[in-house]
């Protein structure tokens, strides 16, 4: 089955829109006209006034992280807290791995 509705966000006016996944134009934000970036068709917005998370979701997106759903239905393990993403982030220093791929990670060894 595939979804024909994708999010996209704007980080700056912390804003979420569904919109057709196809085409390939850039989309731009409706208040403030920032291109918007794709999250994904399982991306669920926090809260417009919460600032932490926020900004966790703009580090996952910035890294190149998405919330698109997976064989499973979902689309895995993301962090929630910007504790799970420092603690993650010092990990990918401290090893070399990809941000990208420690960021998903759901335990650390």
């Amino acid at each position: 089955m595939s979804c024909t509705k994708t999010s996209y966000v704007c980080l700056p006016c912390r804003g979420s829109y569904k919109q057709p996944a196809e085409g390939g134009h850039e989309r731009r934000c409706p208040r403030c006209a920032a291109p918007l970036i794709r999250a994904g068709s399982a991306f669920a917005a926090p809260r417009r006034r919460d600032t932490a998370a926020w900004r966790t979701l703009s580090v996952l997106l910035n890294a190149g992280v998405d919330f698109h759903r997976s064989c499973c239905g979902g689309p895995g393990y993301r962090p929630r807290t910007l504790g799970e993403v420092k603690e993650r982030m010092a990990y990918a220093r401290a090893t070399g791995e990809p941000f990208a791929r420690a960021l998903v990670r759901s335990e650390l060894p």
